[in-house]
């Protein structure tokens, strides 16, 4: 047998083993899809924040001057396939740059679809008032929280609203989403809390028993999703739907500070990113970032913003786009006016 041959040989069975899977791949005698204990993960769609999803801004500032933005900052995302019979898992694995995982790391032992979509909704939520607070505090604007929506039979139902601005917890003033949740995390499931509260103008105060956390049966939940306001009148709407997760907080901060400054801190150029962030500006490593990356190439951007503690995955796959380095907003935003002005910048890798 010539090398030729061998090679045309053994690049034929992946390709007859999957002909021969898909007789397998229901219970015989049944219409019952046989599935396998796995997810694949792969690049999914990406959103510029800079822009519009059905003609509603992605990011929206009200109650201050605005500026126009141009280019993209684009937030970045991993599909995640479940329910798939063993020709499919293989097909994906094959054929595919996805990441096969146990179906454990997409829902933990003993949560739900229910609990997990529950628990990605309130860190998208947590995520999107982080981001408003990191970019106030990088332009000097005070904040308040203000309660954007109330989780369906949780404590805080019948309690607060929405709308509402959420003044102290026990007494003790809050001005951050984040100094709420160290407030309950304080506590415990069934522990009461007093929560001082204005609504339309007028002060209230209510007591609350608290439940617990999804994820977590011996974490006390409020129930409640916050976002940040500020102060001086400024406010950010996030109109993005149907994605979860903490990991779009970078760039929803950097499309807010975009907004309200002159200069385009992107250079007019398409950007990427993602990343956690944290009220104080810290950006966070994230998972799937390598999947995260391609759908950036793909999409044609120019520049990947990436946390440092993801640098060495990012560009792990040598990718044909530059690659910054990031630990804090202030480190997205000067590396980026470092790269349009020909400065020098930080790269992973």
């Amino acid at each position: 047998m010539n090398r030729r041959l061998k090679t045309l040989t053994w690049g034929a069975i992946p390709l007859v083993a999957l002909a021969g899977l898909v007789s397998i791949d229901r219970i015989p005698g049944t219409d019952v899809d046989l599935t396998v204990p796995f997810a694949a993960e792969g690049p999914g769609p990406t959103f510029n924040t800079l822009g519009e999803v059905d003609g509603t801004p992605v990011v929206e500032v009200e109650g201050a001057e605005t500026h126009d933005v141009q280019g993209n900052l684009n937030m970045t995302t991993v599909s995640v396939r479940t329910n798939m019979t063993l020709s499919q898992a293989i097909s994906r694995w094959l054929f595919t740059g996805d990441t096969m995982v146990p179906i454990e790391q997409i829902f933990p032992p003993g949560q739900s679809v229910e609990d997990v979509q529950q628990s990605n909704e309130l860190a998208f939520s947590s995520s999107e008032a982080s981001a408003t607070i990191a970019a106030m505090n990088y332009l000097g604007l005070p904040v308040e929280v203000e309660v954007l929506g109330i989780v369906e039979g949780s404590a805080a139902t019948g309690h607060l609203e929405e709308g509402d601005r959420i003044e102290a917890v026990d007494g003790t003033v809050v001005k951050t989403p984040g100094a709420i949740q160290e407030r309950i995390r304080a506590k415990a499931p069934g522990d009461e809390v007093s929560v001082d509260y204005l609504r339309n103008g007028q002060p209230g105060s209510t007591r609350i028993v608290l439940g617990a956390h999804p994820d977590d049966k011996n974490l006390a939940l409020l129930g409640v999703t916050m976002t940040s306001v500020g102060s001086s009148g400024v406010e950010v709407n996030y109109n993005l739907e149907d994605v979860g997760g903490p990991s779009a907080g970078l760039m929803f901060s950097l499309a807010v500070v975009d907004k309200l400054t002159a200069d385009q801190i992107n250079g007019g150029r398409f950007v990427a990113g993602t990343g956690t962030i944290a009220e104080d500006g810290t950006v966070g490593p994230i998972g799937g970032i390598a999947h995260k990356v391609r759908a950036a190439e793909d999409a044609g951007a120019e520049v990947f913003l990436a946390p440092a503690d993801n640098c060495a995955e990012a560009v792990g796959s040598n990718p044909d786009l530059t690659v910054l380095k990031v630990n804090t907003l202030s480190d997205a935003i000067s590396g980026m006016a470092a790269y349009n002005n020909g400065g020098e910048y930080q790269t992973c890798g």
